[in-house]
């Protein structure tokens, strides 16, 4: 049987390759047809094409990855159902479980691989699309940072309208303090045109600004135009963070932020449904195995084309379930853990259901 299995293996592996490398060019091709204008209008160099749909890659075969894999499964099981080979090996004593292992133990690697490729590789990959967008095709362009809005410590909220990168200034900023025995309570205030940061004293430094002290009923102010601040807890490199865009995060990034929206009071729903969106997709894979083996496995009218064709249906259908799921939990209507793996649950009670039609 070890033999059976290399051999199975080895053409699985081998047409995932075939389907990952023929659908990424398929969707290259579409999408250079769609931007050709713009790259033209722009005067975007070839090299710079090129390096754009090289870092493009990575989030076409994420996507595709499950899609794939169902094919590859399907080709090679209704290959060898075709045959007539899986007849002799049922004939011979293999049950469809041991007939199934191979794929699923390969599919196991390869949503592990993938839950550190969506992870790590694709928000990277993204971040250098995005930037190249914005440079050459003037697409996606935005500030720095503008509207950041966080929790500095326990008891300090700060709030900044616009931060330039480049010279490390935020802009009309106001940081408050508030009683750490009752945080309903504002002790002081202060609002300034500017916060630079200085690199030499690793501070701080507030410009024409206003700080104002709240003692009960009493308030005082303090004109200022410069103020030296050493116990902000922040650093410029923080703020950039808070501005990155989920899609260019890794892993520890999205759970960083979460972390940070939970303690500044805002709603991490969306980050945490896309945090675990990424495990769960990830793990599509092996649901589309489960799904689609039983019924490659048994000769149909049709053959392999119209097996094919049905899974790769099925897994169209699974993919609009998970963008419905997921719409209803960024309403609030779904726990965020739910809907990333709601609709892995219900295919893979419907895989379980196949498994146990096809050994009837």
């Amino acid at each position: 049987m070890k033999i059976i299995d290399k051999y199975l293996v080895k053409q699985f592996i081998l047409t995932i390759l075939f389907g990952l490398l023929a659908f990424t060019i398929l969707f290259i091709v579409i999408d250079a047809m769609e931007n050709l204008d713009d790259f033209i209008d722009q005067d975007v160099p070839a090299l710079i094409v090129l390096h754009y749909y090289v870092v493009f890659s990575p989030e076409i075969i994420k996507l595709i990855t499950p899609i794939a894999v169902l094919f590859a499964a399907l080709f090679t099981a209704g290959k060898v159902a075709n045959l007539n080979e899986l007849t002799a090996l049922k004939a011979s004593g293999v049950s469809l479980f041991r007939f199934m292992l191979p794929f699923v133990i390969t599919t196991i690697f390869i949503s592990a691989f993938s839950i550190y490729f969506s992870g790590y590789v694709v928000p990277m990959a993204n971040k250098t699309k995005l930037n190249i967008e914005q440079q050459y095709l003037k697409k996606n362009i935005s500030f720095s940072g503008s509207n950041i809005y966080f929790q500095d410590s326990k008891s300090r909220i700060v709030s900044i309208s616009f931060f330039d990168a480049n010279t490390n200034t935020a802009n009309r900023v106001s940081i408050q303090e508030f009683d750490p025995n009752d945080l309903t309570k504002m002790t002081s205030r202060i609002d300034a045109l500017s916060l630079v940061y200085d690199s030499l004293n690793h501070s701080w430094i507030a410009k024409n600004g206003i700080e104002r002290t709240f003692k009960g009923d009493k308030q005082t102010a303090y004109y200022f135009k410069k103020m030296d601040l050493k116990d902000l807890n922040f650093l410029p490199v923080d703020l950039l963070k808070k501005q990155t865009r989920p899609s260019e995060m890794n892993l520890i990034e999205l759970k960083d932020l979460i972390k940070s929206q939970e303690m500044a009071g805002n709603d991490p729903t969306s980050t945490l449904i896309e945090y675990h969106s990424r495990i769960a997709f990830a793990v599509t894979s092996i649901i589309v195995v489960f799904f689609g083996l039983p019924i490659s496995a048994n000769k149909r009218k049709g053959g392999v084309a119209a097996q094919i064709g049905l899974n790769i249906l099925i897994t169209f259908l699974y993919l609009v379930f998970m963008k419905i799921s997921q719409a209803f939990g960024k309403n609030g209507a779904l726990n965020p853990l739910v809907t990333a793996w709601f609709a892995n649950f219900i295919f893979m009670l419907a895989a379980i259901y196949s498994i146990w039609r096809a050994r009837q």
